[in-house]
């Protein structure tokens, strides 16, 4: 960030600071928080794409170079937000690729390049935030996960694991710092016309044939349902700045038609083989 961003007008609203906001879910609820009167840093790999968001708000978006792959930059976007407004309410934890293949179709370098971008730059992004909204006394953490992150199918294998991981730290999260009046919330989006099968934000491996009849089916299916996608992002930003406002904000919020029967079809069949398995699972204690 240069100086030249540096507001000389007193900060209104709420702060927010948003990865991932040139498209999508990130621009979605940039547009809904500076609609009720907040103000937003929306990041994004490539700032200027978010011209026009600035030029409609220029007394209340700033937006700023960010990949959050990069931890030294991490550090300064957050402290330097910190010196504009004294302070971060809101983190929205949003910038995300799609990857299609089997698990023995990615590679390591594939699926750890997924857990940097999906995990760890959320991860310390979440730290370097965490001692300023402690200080403040109060604050939200806006996890964007994926019905992906609670279920997972065929094909996805490597972009669920780095979104369970991130449901597994922000869960733990949730109950380290509510006893300082900071929220936690895991979104759960099903699909949304976010832009998020094209071809600039869904990647595949490479491949193997043998895969063809389990994983085929999806290479095919995700990117032919560009742009027809039943969720509108408008509506699911208003829907997280309805559960931020909540006097009991949920953990995790599904977001969908497909997403809800997915989510509630998955706990019903884990509950039932939970329960199937009872008697096997209980007996492996110690006898008295």
């Amino acid at each position: 960030m240069s100086t030249e961003h540096t507001p000389t007008h007193e900060t209104i609203g709420r702060v927010w600071l948003i990865t991932g906001a040139s498209s999508g879910f990130g621009r979605s609820i940039a547009e809904a928080a500076l609609a009720a009167g907040d103000t937003v840093v929306a990041t994004a790999r490539k700032p200027e794409v978010l011209d026009d968001l600035v030029a409609a708000h220029p007394d209340r978006a700033v937006a700023v170079r960010l990949d959050v792959t990069d931890s030294a930059r991490i550090a300064e976007v957050v402290a330097e937000v910190i010196l504009w407004h004294g302070r971060i309410d809101v983190l929205v934890n949003n910038a995300g690729l799609g990857l299609i293949g089997a698990v023995e179709e990615t590679t390591d370098r594939e699926l750890r390049d997924l857990m940097e971008l999906h995990f760890f730059g959320p991860a310390a992004l979440t730290r370097a935030v965490l001692p300023h909204m402690r200080r403040q006394g109060s604050g939200a953490i806006v996890q964007m996960s994926s019905m992906g992150g609670r279920l997972s199918f065929a094909g996805v294998g490597a972009y669920s694991a780095t979104k369970f991981a991130l449901e597994g730290l922000s869960e733990a999260l949730a109950a380290e710092v509510a006893p300082f009046g900071i929220k936690v919330l895991i979104v759960e989006p099903g699909a949304f016309r976010t832009g998020f099968t094209g071809s600039g934000a869904l990647q595949q491996t490479a491949a193997i044939s043998a895969y063809e009849e389990t994983v085929g089916p999806v290479r095919a299916m995700l990117p032919s349902s560009h742009g027809k996608e039943p969720g509108d992002p408008a509506k699911a930003a208003a829907a997280i700045l309805a559960a931020l406002e909540a006097e009991k904000t949920p953990l995790r919020l599904p977001l969908g038609n497909d997403a809800t029967d997915a989510i509630s079809a998955h706990l019903d069949a884990s509950r039932a083989e939970t329960l199937a398995w009872e008697p096997v699972s209980r007996s492996t204690d110690f006898d008295d």
